[in-house]
């Protein structure tokens, strides 16, 4: 079995910079640096998405981790909400 390759966090932003710049294509940056399209895609889109943010320190990232924890509390929610659905429907049919 391969292991994944990993990829250090400044090459990352070397590539996700490099996308974001437009000169070249993602195809072009992706086949230059052995990589897939779609990962350098998600880099970039990564860098995007938190660039407003990169300076904010530490309390940015505990910011970042809160609205991650409430999504991710808000999804469970809505998974327990079917699931109580489903339960009343099918103790109905019992009843």
């Amino acid at each position: 079995m391969q292991k994944r390759k990993q990829y250090t966090q400044q090459f990352k932003f070397k590539v996700a910079l490099e996308a974001a710049r437009g000169v070249k294509t993602i195809n072009q940056i992706a086949s230059e640096n052995s990589l897939h399209p779609n990962q350098v895609s998600q880099w970039k889109k990564q860098l995007l998405d938190e660039g407003p943010t990169l300076f904010n320190g530490q309390q940015g990232r505990q910011q970042q981790q809160q609205v991650a924890q409430e999504a991710e509390l808000y999804e469970q929610i809505g998974r327990l909400k079917m699931e109580l659905e489903w339960l009343k429907k099918k103790a109905a049919t019992f009843a």
